[in-house]
């Protein structure tokens, strides 16, 4: 007799059916399991024997063989356990055969039993779900695959017994329900200081810009950093799921439940290129999807290895990462903001005014630290801006009124008005003005003729590529939306030419 359990292989964020097949035979004891697994699948025979075992079952002397089909396609991580493990208990009759039917399973054994968590129960509630399946999990993961769908039918359970038992009719388990991460209080706040730098946090916050901070050692780059998350919207429930999916196929989703604040990364300049774009034996997302529809915070830019840099180029233009390997290709969704800071030298006080270098002229040891960062690179930032140091005066001066809040309103009103725009258009995949394609930008971009022969003579004058025209062009789209303004302005080109020009100095100077 064989048994057939479904479970699911994950590809990036998708998961793929996988049909287990567990015959016992007659022959001398054995127990196989076959279809390309990794070291995780093959070790899953000792923990299914022991938690059988734990279970009060024993298994048959008998030729145990399990078949993981599509056999051509790589099975990797723990998973496999609880369906190999059910499907045994199907085979000798612990179970109604037809029990299984109709359900994805997915799980750890322990030796005891018992069910442990595992990685991507979202992506295989969803996919159970659009092949009108139910799902077994592990009972720390129900709250998680109960977003999947209010229809899908969940069996969450702790143990291989509570299963059984519930097959049985002795034991009913509950569906769980979706669970939300309480908001944390923050304690950061907009309110103090740098009043320049929080103009180009709220443009880069509302039209989901690139920005850049140039400024000496504790100008404020990494405070400011820290506290846009404070001043972006919460996510929308598309985004929520789509940001959820990477968390669960990364193992990052905490007690089953989701969050809705937009995710903050900030690796170390250390991190290696598997790291940052993803990657490993298991291709799994590197941090620029785990910063899908969030920030993405490079402190000490140029101290990064220029290939990892260099590595961003892609995703920021096409909102997506593939990690290639031999015997697979995956994609991950990677559509983050990046947020970067950067001292002007390696002395960190070229832009102080008096200073000089003892390490050469101020020029050539800002020149030679700016290099270790591609002109492609800078190209794709929409907004550079200098943070000048603070003073001890400044901060006894009393903060100003408008905090967080008030910004973050202003930035929600603004993406409203670009998702309303986008919808509008056709495209409601698009949601922010930073993500717009160039051939929509001559309809929802068009400046006043002051505006157009202000940017004409920019472009020529600053030698824009046409990469930086468009860029230029998105910017004031998101000044205008901060406006209310229907139109682009004279003075909107101008404010977004000016973030520019920082950048056009900086690639001259490099």
């Amino acid at each position: 007799m064989v048994a057939r359990v479904s479970t699911v292989a994950f590809e990036g964020i998708e998961a793929r059916a996988v049909d287990v097949q567990v015959q016992v035979a007659p022959g001398l004891p054995a127990f196989a399991i076959v279809g390309l697994p990794d070291k995780a699948v093959s070790e899953a025979r000792e923990r299914v024997r022991s938690a059988l075992i734990a279970s009060g079952l024993a298994l048959p002397a008998r030729r145990i063989t399990v078949n993981l089909a599509p056999a051509d396609v790589p099975k990797e991580g723990s998973h496999y356990d609880l369906p190999i493990a059910l499907g045994l208990m199907a085979a000798i009759g612990a179970i109604p055969p037809d029990a299984l039917n109709g359900f994805t399973v997915l799980g750890e054994l322990g030796l005891d039993g018992s069910i442990a968590p595992v990685a991507g129960v979202l992506p295989a509630a969803i996919g159970a779900n659009a092949r009108e399946e139910g799902l077994i999990c592990p009972a720390a993961c129900g709250t998680e695959a109960a977003w999947a769908s209010p229809d899908i039918q969940i069996i969450a359970a702790k143990s291989l017994i509570q299963i059984a038992n519930h097959f049985k009719g002795t034991q009913v388990l509950s569906r769980p329900q979706p669970k939300v991460h309480e908001q944390e209080a923050t304690l950061l706040d907009l309110r103090k200081g740098q009043e320049s730098a929080k103009r180009a946090l709220e443009l880069a916050a509302a039209g989901g810009h690139h920005l850049l901070m140039i400024g000496s050692p504790g100008a404020g780059k990494s405070m400011l950093a820290a506290r846009l998350p404070s001043i972006l919207p919460p996510l929308s429930p598309s985004e929520l799921l789509e940001v959820s999916m990477i968390a669960s196929v990364a193992g990052e989703i905490r007690d089953g439940a989701l969050t809705a604040r937009r995710p903050f990364r900030a690796p170390h300049h250390s991190a290696s290129m598997a790291a940052l774009t993803g990657g490993g034996m298991r291709a799994k997302p590197g941090e620029i999807s785990l910063a899908h529809q969030g920030v993405l915070f490079l402190d000490e830019l140029p101290e990064f290895d220029p290939r990892v840099l260099d590595s961003l180029r892609q995703p920021l233009e096409n909102g997506e990462v593939s990690v290639s390997r031999a015997n697979h290709r995956v994609t991950y969704p990677a559509r983050f903001m990046l947020v970067a800071a950067m001292n002007p030298c390696r002395c960190g006080h070229a832009y102080e005014p008096g200073y000089a270098c003892k390490r050469a002229p101020v020029d050539r040891c800002t020149s030679d630290y700016q290099m270790r960062i591609s002109g492609p690179l800078m190209d794709r930032i929409d907004l550079r801006i200098e943070v000048p140091a603070v003073t001890a005066a400044d901060l006894i001066l009393p903060p100003p009124a408008e905090g967080s809040a008030e910004v973050a309103a202003r930035v929600a009103a603004a993406r409203d008005i670009q998702l309303a725009r986008y919808a509008a258009a056709g495209m409601p995949h698009i949601r922010t003005n930073a993500e717009a394609p160039a051939s929509l930008l001559e309809t929802i971009a068009q400046p006043d003729a002051q505006g157009q022969k202000l940017l004409r003579d920019a472009a020529e004058t600053m030698k824009l590529t046409a990469r930086g025209y468009h860029r230029v062009l998105r910017v004031a789209r998101t000044l205008a939306d901060l406006d209310g303004a229907e139109k682009i302005g004279r003075l909107h080109l101008a404010e977004a030419l000016s973030y520019r020009a920082l950048a056009e100095d900086l690639r001259r100077a490099a």
